[in-house]
């Protein structure tokens, strides 16, 4: 959408003047031009247009020629992102990374892109405001951050340098490794890790919200994910979810009921936790974490991942065999898991879905990858109708490799964990990398979460996920 496109006189028809309005569209790209022509005139135009917007009411306030308008406005901006980034999002994103020379996580590409096109993505002053607002009262800004994302990873050479970016372990990994390492144990608050014998267990406690994952527990669960791929002594990961304080399940263990609905609602959780969750834990789970790399030879650049390798070769990941806990509920994020650990042992009973029909929002890479395990159909009726398994029945044989009795979790976790590692876990990691390359070649991946980075901004910001946490969650009664 251009400025041409625009209804006859909605702008000023909302209060806008028309030299206000005419001197924006004077303002319009030209396309072609050098990177740092087009950027300084797609700036140029974006601040001129979030200029206009911020003389509008926000969003769902006003009038419906003012709200009309301050929909047409975010709408002409985001295309002319759209032009900028199929054009320059390649030297952007060589400018932010000296090349591909410097690992940059997604986190910091839309702020680092942010500084240096204004108006191309939020700052982070204008996103701790968006934070403060609910969902529903949020302008609308981070559907930006999607459009950059989704650039950056569809090009084949980015892409992959951001992706395996991502897989580097976290500098706050290291503060508690030692800790663990010393004492066999490390509390992160909501995540601590015991390592018992050669395994790491990872727990997650949010015991008031059924152990749902948020922008509290994040960044927290990356750290646990990578302390136990660093921990030498361990060979084999356990996920597993800690004791919750339910009124329905007092003392009892869950694995996890999937994202924070309330603080989702509420809009503490950023468009950002998708991206980071996907591409971070749930990725180094799945594939490993990879080291600082040294240029490729006779080149100013890293060497790439090819044939969904990580630089410098296949064995410079780090690797190791991950356990599912299953424990009356895998809902969502949690059932998410499911799909990238090596071995999942449930509790008779436990109910595995993802609630995306009633959430409005794309569960994850689960469109990627649970089709592998049920079939395509299935995985349909799951994403689409909302499909649920209970562990012990015979359709949910294809998502647990093992159903116990609760109460013995305890005995089927110590006999697992030994069945992995008394033949060594070289073979394992081997076959783990073979059966990867050919389900999921991080090109695969890439291309997967380019759609995906796109398609959960708008989820995320419509209001049919509003609608849906109103009336699936009873959204409104909520407090977090």
């Amino acid at each position: 959408m251009t400025t041409a496109h625009l209804p006859e006189g909605l702008l000023e028809r909302a209060g806008l003047s028309a030299s206000d309005v005419g001197g924006w569209a004077a303002a319009a790209p030209a396309p072609g031009g050098s990177f740092r022509a087009a950027a300084g005139a797609v700036s140029s135009f974006l601040i001129r247009g979030q200029a206009l917007a911020g003389r509008l009411p926000g969003p769902g306030r006003g009038t419906p020629d003012e709200q009309a308008a301050r929909r047409a406005i975010a709408g002409i901006m985001n295309g002319a992102r759209e032009e900028f980034l199929r054009a320059h999002a390649a030297d952007l994103y060589d400018a932010l990374t000296d090349h591909c020379a410097r690992p940059m996580r997604v986190e910091e590409l839309v702020y680092a892109a942010a500084a240096a096109v204004p108006g191309l993505a939020p700052t982070r002053a204008e996103m701790d405001a968006e934070r403060g607002r609910m969902l529903a009262d949020k302008e609308g800004i981070e559907f930006a951050q999607g459009l950059l994302v989704a650039h950056v990873l569809a090009l084949p050479r980015a892409g992959r340098h951001l992706v395996t970016s991502m897989l580097r372990p976290v500098p706050e990994a290291f503060e508690h490794l030692g800790e663990l390492r010393a004492t066999g144990a490390a509390d992160l608050g909501p995540v601590r890790i015991t390592r018992r014998g050669r395994a790491g267990i990872l727990e997650l406690t949010n015991p008031r919200h059924l152990n749902a994952e948020d922008d509290l527990t994040l960044d927290l669960t990356e750290r646990a994910v990578d302390m136990i791929l660093l921990d030498p002594d361990i060979e084999v990961g356990v996920i597993r979810g800690g004791v919750v304080e339910h009124r329905r399940y007092p003392g009892t263990r869950v694995f996890g009921s999937g994202i924070n609905l309330t603080r989702l609602y509420h809009g503490r959780i950023d468009y950002l936790f998708y991206l980071v969750r996907d591409l971070g834990y749930v990725n180094k789970i799945y594939r490993g974490i990879v080291p600082d790399v040294p240029d490729a030879p006779g080149t100013s650049t890293p060497a790439q991942p090819a044939d969904g390798q990580f630089p410098g070769g296949p064995d410079t990941a780090t690797e190791k065999l991950w356990i599912a806990a299953v424990e009356r509920y895998a809902v969502g994020g949690a059932c998410q898991l499911l799909h990238v650990v090596d071995h999942v042992i449930a509790t008779r009973g436990s109910r595995l879905f993802l609630p995306a029909r009633k959430e409005g929002i794309i569960p994850g890479a689960s469109n990627l990858r649970l089709p592998r395990f049920v079939g395509d159909r299935a995985a349909r009726q799951a994403i689409l109708s909302g499909r649920e398994w209970t562990a012990g029945e015979p359709d949910a044989a294809l998502l647990c490799d093992e159903v116990v009795p609760p109460g013995e979790m305890d005995r089927a976790l110590e006999a697992r964990i030994e069945a992995l590692t008394n033949s060594g876990l070289v073979n394992a990691a081997a076959n783990r990398k073979a059966l990867r390359a050919g389900q999921e070649p991080l090109e695969v991946f890439r291309e997967y979460m380019a759609a995906f980075a796109v398609e959960q901004a708008r989820c995320h910001l419509s209001p049919a996920l509003i609608r849906n946490l109103e009336v699936h969650w009873n959204a409104r009664e909520r407090t977090i």
